[in-house]
């Protein structure tokens, strides 16, 4: 094996091709302007699209009173999914299509927003969702969307992706096309505050593995490394405060522009072998996402941290935020980067070990088959076969740290 220390040559960054497609507007309260955005964007009846909680919450009453007050005629779908299906697209896309909307207001996390973009693709386009597997199959324009997200982890408010899970299969399904990306995306840190404190644990630790993957993905460039670290730092030295005093609105503002930044990073270089990991275990045990990719992400940073140029890239992140200086040496920065992930999941009380959560061994070759035909298994730095992901899997079934 190599040694992670020695001198290498990262290989030539990857060319891009960015055009900015989301106003970001970021602040305290910024959520009061919902009205007025719409408006400017010469929308008369809109779409808003929630979840029971976000509901239950007030913050979903709370945007329709504001649309309403600018004038505008507001339809509320608010049976969003955790994890997204077909039929619950199929069921916001009729109520759109009655009330003829003309613009989508996403409200609430990755869920939300995700089926906002759905009902999108279908209400512009036609068809089923399983149509828009891929890149691009979307052949009409599309309406334009606000996500507002109230959770600090998918970024998929500058994203344009959805992911939904077939209702039958539970094939989850990444439906991408530069239409889908919202129009703008509203941070208002305020809107944050009422998540449960599993979901902050869960979604920020969702966001801090979009920085650490997008790091050292086949596709990362220059624009995508900027937003990657500058994530990293926002995020990775927030996560402890918001955990321990969740009222503290700068410590959850960093995080909320840290996962927007994180969802820039993936729009432009895609994500790896944690993510490509994690998803079979939310299909077979149910596993919440930010969970199964935090019980991923160490082994996958030390399978990766194994090439030379993938371990200095590493180091280099590890620097952003000063958990180590690459200056004095490439691999215990690398150990560094690793040991506070470790410590932030354990902050997070997330699973140290698949066994945590119900999942059998004898399931590894099942579970590792299905990572390696994951989209994203294809942008991680180091290929993967089948027996790698074993490995990984296996890896996971290892307690570390202090075991919560």
């Amino acid at each position: 094996m190599t040694d992670p220390g020695t001198q290498s040559h990262l290989p030539p960054l990857a060319p891009f091709d960015h055009q900015p497609r989301t106003r970001l507007i970021f602040g305290v309260h910024s959520v009061e302007r919902i009205g007025e955005l719409a408006r400017e964007l010469n929308a008369k009846k809109v779409l808003l699209v929630t979840d029971a909680g976000l509901v239950a919450a007030g913050h979903a009453g709370h945007v329709h009173r504001i649309l309403e007050a600018a004038g505008l005629a507001v339809t509320v779908f608010d049976q969003a999914l955790e994890n997204p299906t077909t039929r619950c697209v199929d069921e916001c896309a009729v109520r759109a299509r009655k009330s003829e909307i003309e613009l989508i207001v996403g409200l609430g996390g990755g869920s939300s927003m995700d089926t906002a973009k759905g009902c999108n693709f279908l209400l512009t386009n036609g068809g089923k969702m399983q149509d828009y597997w891929g890149v691009g199959k979307a052949t009409k324009p599309m309406l334009p969307m606000i996500a507002i997200p109230t959770t600090a982890g998918t970024g998929s408010e500058c994203q344009s992706s959805a992911l939904i899970a077939d209702e039958h299969t539970h094939q989850k399904m990444a439906c991408l096309d530069p239409k889908a990306t919202a129009r703008i995306a509203i941070l208002d840190p305020a809107l944050t505050v009422s998540q449960p404190l599993a979901v902050t644990a869960h979604t920020g630790i969702d966001a801090i593995a979009h920085a650490v993957e997008t790091t050292v993905t086949r596709k990362r460039n220059p624009l995508s490394l900027m937003y990657s670290h500058e994530a990293f730092k926002l995020t990775v030295t927030s996560l402890n405060r918001v955990l321990t005093t969740p009222d503290d609105i700068d410590a959850r503002g960093r995080m909320l522009l840290g996962a927007a930044l994180a969802g820039l990073a993936i729009e432009n270089s895609m994500l790896g072998a944690a993510h490509a990991a994690a998803n079979p275990l939310t299909a077979h045990y149910d596993i919440v996402h930010g969970e199964a990719v935090g019980i991923m992400l160490p082994a996958v940073v030390r399978f990766n941290g194994q090439d030379p140029a993938v371990c200095q890239a590493y180091a280099e992140l590890a620097s952003a935020p000063e958990i180590a200086c690459v200056s004095d040496g490439v691999k215990p920065a690398w150990q560094a980067l690793v040991a506070r992930l470790e410590a932030l999941l354990n902050a997070a009380k997330i699973a140290r070990s698949l066994a945590d959560c119900g999942v059998e061994r004898s399931m590894i070759k099942t579970l590792a088959k299905e990572a390696a035909k994951q989209w994203t298994a294809t942008f991680n730095p180091r290929p993967l076969t089948v027996d790698d992901f074993a490995a990984l899997y296996e890896a996971a079934f290892e307690r570390r740290g202090d075991g919560k």
